[in-house]
C-alpha cells in the first residue's frame, strides 16, 4: 500500500536578490518524514501550480508553514501599514481558500506560525500586527542575534483548556513552546476555538469547531527538533494518524 502524502506549503525567496524560489524549511520535511510515516511534497504557494481541487487530490493532508510575509490585511478588512511587513498575495490565494476547502472535505490541516494566522483569517478573524504594543504583551518576536538553537529555545509557558484537544492529546494543562512571531489574533474567526494562551494572553493553539478531521494550528514552532520534543511529537504523530486514516478512504 502507498503510503500518503502530506503537503508542505512553501514559501516564495528571492536568491542572490533576483532569481525566485519556493522553498520549504528542512525541519518542516523532517517532521512530516520522522513522525507522520506520510511522504513529504513541497506544495508552490502559487496559484498558476494547479486548481484548489488539485491540490487536494494530490494529497492527503497538508502543513501550513510559518513564513516571514504577512497575510496581506485586506483579507481581514484591515489597511496595510508598514507594521505589517511584507507580503505573499499568491501564498495568500493558495492558503486561504485550501484551509476552507479541506476543511468542508475532511482532509487532516495542521497550521504553524503564519499557518495559524491563516486558520484564523479563512474563517473571518482578523491579525494584529504588532501584539507587543498591547499594553500587557510580550516580545515574541524572535531574537535578532544568537544561533538557531539559541533562537528556537522555548520562550514560555502555553496554557491549554481543560478538556480540549490539546490537552487530551499532550496529556497536560501547561507546555513549554518556541514560539517566535510579530503578528498574532485579534479577533477571531467564526469556526475558531481558542484552546492555548501564553502568559500575556496571546492565543497560542486553535482548533476549526465542528472540523470532520484534524485541524489544530500553533504559532509556536514545532517543527523545530520534532522528535526529540515532548510537545511536538505527539502533534504531528496524530496528525499522521489522521492523514493515514484520510487516505485508507
Amino acid at each position: 500500500m502507498a503510503r500518503p502524502v502530506i503537503g508542505i506549503i512553501g514559501n516564495a525567496h528571492i536568491i542572490n536578490d533576483e532569481y525566485a524560489v519556493q522553498a520549504v524549511g528542512v525541519s518542516n520535511i523532517e517532521a512530516v518524514a520522522d513522525l507522520t510515516g506520510a511522504i513529504p511534497l513541497m506544495v508552490p504557494a502559487l496559484p498558476k501550480v494547479g486548481t484548489i481541487a488539485d491540490l487536494i487530490e494530490a494529497c492527503d493532508g497538508f502543513v501550513f508553514t510559518g513564513g516571514r510575509p504577512n497575510v496581506h490585511p485586506s483579507h481581514y478588512g484591515h489597511q496595510p501599514t508598514e507594521k505589517h511587513g511584507a507580503f505573499d498575495p499568491d501564498r495568500d490565494a493558495v492558503t486561504l481558500p485550501l484551509i476552507r476547502a479541506c476543511i468542508a472535505r475532511g482532509v487532516p490541516v495542521f497550521g504553524i506560525c503564519r499557518g495559524f494566522q491563516e486558520f484564523n483569517v479563512a474563517f473571518g478573524g482578523t491579525l494584529h500586527p504588532e501584539i507587543r504594543e498591547i499594553p500587557g504583551r510580550m516580545n515574541h518576536r524572535m531574537p535578532p542575534n544568537g544561533t538557531l538553537e539559541q533562537k528556537f529555545e522555548y520562550r514560555h509557558l502555553v496554557r491549554l483548556s481543560e478538556g480540549g484537544q490539546f490537552h487530551h492529546l499532550l496529556g497536560a494543562r501547561e507546555v513549554m513552546v518556541n514560539s517566535l512571531h510579530g503578528q498574532g489574533i485579534l479577533d477571531k474567526g467564526s469556526r475558531i476555538v481558542i484552546e492555548g494562551y501564553a502568559p500575556d494572553e496571546t492565543p497560542e493553539a486553535i482548533v476549526i469547531e465542528q472540523a470532520p478531521a484534524f485541524a489544530m494550528a500553533v504559532q509556536w514552532h514545532p517543527e523545530w527538533n520534532a522528535a526529540n520534543d515532548p510537545v511536538s511529537r505527539p502533534l504531528f504523530q496524530a496528525f499522521g494518524s489522521a492523514v493515514s486514516g484520510h487516505a485508507r478512504h
